[in-house]
């Protein structure tokens, strides 16, 4: 029998169910596409994967590669539609089962569809669930239409009811007949249409792609710096590397998985030191989660004006003003240090995004996908749930009932009360 694992979210060796799987059969192969759609414009006028996203997707595969050597799988990659590739690649290699993971948002879906319409019966599809915490065949509701639409309801149910899967094992090193003799290479990013360029000497977000730097980084943020300890205090900081974990962009390409985190949160715990600022990462790896959940409770809603309360707000679309928060040119000072920020670097603060994306739809109304199609394109951590769902949720469509907006004085008050942040970013204009 012969097996393909078609990457896509999952960028990594350890910890992942598709080759674990698959790496049982005679032969194992593997594949990943850069989609040239996924560097196409979107409907609000954005490139849907900016540079910053570009590069750390390509650092990412690159690792993928080695890795995937060190074991004797080839990893083929090519930059071509999916439905052009795998289809061929069954067909030359007499594949049994492609193993992958399961997506449920509309244009993987769409991709999805299109491969297998080109596929026999004889090609078996199987799909895994490694991007969650809480797997779902383990929640404790009904139905996935049964799933509370406030937080705190899915966060009590599922810390009482739901015990986190372990990792699993190492797969073994297939043989060396493995490895096939053909070599692709991934694309550089000039020829996915952006020029080479220097990361900011500012940047909070300094990392590279990748399996092996996301494991550096949960190393260094746990055992070397024990920054975990404090994480809660320091959660909502702005400047520097050490404010928060950083796992995001990491957890996003699936180049590590919550359960690797979750695993090792619970060794740190048992070792060192458990406290509210170590439960707080798990909070936020379950608020991670919601939103994987709210996005397949209520499908494409997520991406409609009204969201998932379909309510019907009076939106507008500036050109200027989309102009003046994009590049930092808004009478709100804060505001604009960190949209400056995400244009220089393609990171930005979890308290700075509530607050660019409140004074985009609280204040100046402006349809709030834009905000979220902008940020699709730019930042590194992007992951459709997240990033849609918090808009929703900012923008008083979503999943918080108390439809609240941010004083952003207020706020620059209390999380840079000496300006600190605001002078790194907004002394160079």
């Amino acid at each position: 029998m012969n097996s393909l694992v078609w990457f896509r979210n999952d960028l990594r060796v350890a910890d992942n169910t598709s080759l674990y799987k698959a790496a049982t059969h005679d032969r194992t192969l593997a594949v990943y596409c850069f989609d040239p759609r996924h560097f196409s414009v979107s409907q609000f006028g954005f490139m849907k994967t900016g540079r910053y996203r570009a590069r750390f997707l390509l650092e990412s595969v690159e690792e993928l590669v080695q890795g995937l050597k060190e074991k004797n799988i080839t990893l083929l990659v090519y930059l071509d539609k999916p439905e052009h590739v795998i289809p061929q690649l069954v067909k030359d290699h007499s594949i049994d089962f492609i193993y992958l993971q399961a997506e449920w948002t509309s244009e993987e879906v769409h991709v999805l569809e299109k491969v297998k319409e080109k596929l026999t019966d004889k090609t078996k599809l199987v799909e895994s669930c490694d991007h969650f915490l809480f797997h779902p065949e383990d929640i404790p509701f009904k139905s996935f239409d049964h799933l509370p639409d406030v937080f705190t309801f899915f966060r009590r149910k599922c810390e009482k009811h739901v015990r986190v899967r372990a990792t699993l094992p190492e797969i073994p090193k297939k043989s060396l007949e493995n490895l096939l003799d053909i070599i692709t290479t991934p694309p550089s990013l000039q020829q996915l249409g952006f020029p080479s360029f220097e990361k900011h000497p500012k940047s909070a977000f300094p990392f590279k792609g990748g399996e092996k730097q996301a494991l550096l980084r949960l190393k260094d943020y746990f055992w070397n710096t024990k920054h975990i300890a404090s994480y809660k205090k320091t959660r909502n900081g702005l400047v520097g590397t050490e404010y928060s974990s950083k796992f995001s962009a990491w957890l996003a390409n699936g180049c590590i998985t919550p359960r690797t985190i979750y695993a090792e949160l619970m060794e740190f715990e048992t070792q060192e030191t458990k406290n509210q600022d170590t439960y707080w990462l798990f909070f936020e790896l379950v608020w991670r989660d919601f939103f994987k959940y709210v996005s397949i409770k209520h499908k494409n809603n997520i991406f409609k004006l009204g969201g998932i309360l379909e309510r019907d707000y009076t939106w507008k679309a500036s050109k200027e003003l989309m102009d003046q928060w994009i590049n930092g040119k808004t009478p709100k000072p804060f505001v604009n240090a960190n949209m400056i920020e995400l244009k220089e670097t393609g990171f930005m603060s979890n308290r700075g995004r509530q607050n660019v994306a409140s004074y985009w739809t609280k204040e100046l109304q402006q349809d709030w996908r834009i905000g979220a199609s902008y940020f699709e394109s730019m930042l590194i951590d992007y992951d459709v749930h997240s990033n849609w769902c918090n808009w929703m949720y900012l923008s008083g469509v979503g999943n918080d009932p108390r439809d609240r907006k941010f004083n952003i004085e207020r706020q620059a008050e209390n999380y840079d009360p000496q300006g600190t942040y605001q002078k790194l970013w907004l002394n160079d204009l």
